[in-house]
């Protein structure tokens, strides 16, 4: 019978660093998948996460408020 392949959980941690270095620029995406052992389509949704996330991490409560259409004026 052929072997059942599970598939590999990779931490948040590890994401995060391989999605950084894509980011950085420094290596290929393939030479980065290659080195990591991971498919390279990996390596380019998690750069895209971590571009698509970046924003949140500064929204804070400092922020513009939204103006709420339905108020009633005072």
């Amino acid at each position: 019978m052929s072997e059942l392949k599970k598939r590999k959980v990779q931490s948040a941690e590890f994401k995060a660093k391989v999605g950084l270095e894509a980011l950085r620029g420094e290596k290929t995406i393939n030479e980065i998948g290659q080195a990591h052992g991971i498919h390279p389509a990996l390596v380019g949704q998690w750069k895209k996460a971590i571009q698509g996330q970046a924003k949140s991490l500064f929204e804070g409560k400092r922020g513009a408020k939204p103006i709420n259409e339905h108020q009633e004026p005072e």
